[in-house]
This record gives structure tokens, sequence and C-alpha cells, in this order.
């Protein structure tokens, strides 16, 4: 066993779970929450703040600040206690009470949006309120996970070459949306791979990510209200929407047979779910892999709380016990995205 002397120093990340059992799809599920922050977002949160020192933007009394809907914010929680940094996590009314409660034991200070902004809704409210910050003392060091590559090669690094590795037959990836970090690390990686990929790019209904409409979205982690900056969809074969619906109950699906992840994980399998479903039953099966960024127990008031979803969803949300079959109006939604340009 590893013997650390930084909480950062330790991420089990070759840990996969084949779901055909589950699904009925050869689909394997790539575990990312086996470490101290609990999600993969400790990978890009340590590449940016190492960025950031290497650059001299850190010093002695910087303090972080970072807009983070949660598993980010808890990861620089984590680095910044370990490196004696101060840091600010700017969050909105989604986040969830263990993640805050979490972040406030790590030393962090969390500041609440609940006023969305007239245009962006809650993130844009949650960046502007980062940028009066930083103009406010020049100790704060906004990272910026929104446009920050180092977001991405930390992905491009280490997450991609780590599927690739495991699986040389891999046919296609389904990977969440939210910064778009892993998912244009790993497109980033795998468009100059010794045979092709498809990535397919799962996002939450009511995000813009990739100019649908705007709606309610409560599950932190997937979507959002203004278009990421890192996102290049030249790098995206197609894109599924999944309600957060179908979301909740794939995650209590896989509670069932003893898995219980986070309400990105439901979603990337819910979508993997409709669009192997498909595909030709006369054809081999594809070789998948989707990715899940952290584990569930910081969702056990919200997404694995009967109350929570019946109140939000409605009373026949948990009663349907399989995977949700693709319907016409997410198809609809679903954009084939086929335009190539060369790696930057």
């Amino acid at each position: 066993m590893p013997v650390i002397s930084t909480p950062q120093e330790f991420n089990e990340d070759d840990l996969y779970v084949d779901l055909e059992a589950i699904t009925g799809h050869r689909l394997f599920l790539k575990c990312e929450g086996f470490n101290f922050a609990g999600s993969i977002k400790l990978k890009a949160a340590a590449e940016m703040v190492e960025a950031a020192e290497r650059d001299g933007r850190l010093k002695s009394d910087s303090i972080l600040v970072e807009s983070s809907s949660g598993n980010l914010g808890v990861a620089l929680s984590m680095i910044a206690a370990s490196k004696g940094y101060g840091f600010v996590c700017v969050t909105d009314s989604r986040c969830n009470l263990p993640t805050r409660l979490l972040m406030e034991s790590l030393g962090s200070q969390i500041h609440i949006i609940t006023e969305p902004a007239p245009t962006g809704g809650l993130l844009a409210a949650r960046i502007d309120h980062v940028r009066e910050l930083c103009a406010s003392d020049d100790r704060y060091v906004w990272l910026n996970q929104y446009s920050n590559p180092n977001n991405h090669m930390a992905h491009y690094r280490t997450t991609a070459p780590a599927i690739a590795r495991r699986f040389p037959d891999l046919d296609v990836l389904f990977v969440g949306a939210g910064t778009t970090g892993t998912l244009m690390g790993c497109a980033r990686y795998f468009r100059t791979w010794h045979r092709p990929v498809r990535i397919v790019a799962v996002d939450s209904e009511g995000s813009v990510t990739f100019g649908d409409n705007p709606g309610r979205r409560m599950i932190p982690g997937l979507g959002t209200s203004l278009r990421p900056p890192l996102l290049d969809d030249s790098y995206v074969d197609e894109v599924i929407h999944v309600s957060e619906a179908d979301t909740i109950r794939t995650c209590h699906q896989l509670a069932r047979r003893g898995f219980v992840f986070g309400g990105s994980t439901g979603t990337v399998v819910s979508g993997a779910g409709q669009w192997l479903a498909r595909q030709p039953q006369d054809r081999r099966q594809p070789t998948a892999v989707t990715i899940a960024p952290d584990l569930g127990e910081r969702y056990l008031e919200t997404i694995y709380q009967s109350n929570w979803v019946r109140d939000l969803y409605g009373e026949d949300v948990l009663d349907r016990q399989t995977l949700p079959a693709p319907s016409p109006r997410r198809d609809a939604h679903r954009h084939a995205l086929t335009a190539h340009s060369p790696a930057a």
C-alpha cells in the first residue's frame, strides 16, 4: 500500500464496474470517486493549482476562490488545506448540505448565491461574485475552471490514457458535460488514438451547453446555464440529453445492485443505455466506457431521499424499475456533431 504525506497524492482511478448485468449492454463504468476529495475533480484541481504555483500566481498569503456546484470546491478545499492557502467557494442553493459541511470542515469559507443573474442564471451570478471578490483584494486568485486549459489537460494526461490502456478495443466513450474539462481532455486524446473512438457527450435537460433552451436543473454536477468556454464541439460526435427524472431512476437502479453513485453518474449511465439500445442488434456490441465522477454519499438527502424526489419530480418517479428507454422528445434534442477540426 502507498505511504503518502499529502491527500492529493492518493487517487485510485483504475477501477471499473461491468454494468452489463444491470443495463443489458457491454458498458464499463470508470470509478473516479476513490480519493480523499471523493471525485474526479481532484485531477483538475491539482493541475490548476500546480500550474498557478509554477506561474507565480500563488503566494503564501493567497486565497483561492472558485465558483463550484460542489465537487471541485471540495477538491480545492482539500488541496488548499494541505498547502496552507485560504479558499472561498462560491456556490448556490443547489449545492448539497453534506458537500458544504465537508468544505467547511476543511477550513474553507462558503458564499451561497441565491439570486440568479438576469442572463446566465445562478452560474453567471456566482461568477460575478467571484470577480467582485478578486477586485476587492489582490490576495484572491481565481483559477477559473470554466476557461482554464489545465482543467482539460488533467484528463488528457491521466483519465483518457488510463481508459486507453485498459480498453485497447474501445469503440465509444460517454462523458458527462459540466465545465467540459473531462469531455475535452478525453476527446482530444482519442482524436489522435490508433483507432477511431466515438465521443458521446451526455448533458442534462435544461442545460444550454450545446445550444438547448435553459430549464430547471436541481441536481448539481452536469449542465450549465452558460456555454463553457472550454467546449469545442467539433471534438464531439453526438450529444444526448437526459431528464433529471431518468437520472434519479438510474441512480436508484444502480443502488439496488449495491452501487451508490452521484447524480452525474446516473445521468451518463442513463444516456449511455439509451444510446446503446438504439444500436443494431445484429452487429457486434461496441466496447463502451463511461465515467463515474463521484460516489453517492453526498446525495443521500436529495437523489436518494424519497420525499425530496417526489416533491420535485412527482409521485411516480421512483415507481419504474428499469433503465429509461429512449423517448422521441429527447431524441429530438439530440445533436449529431460531425464536423472535426485539428487538435488544439
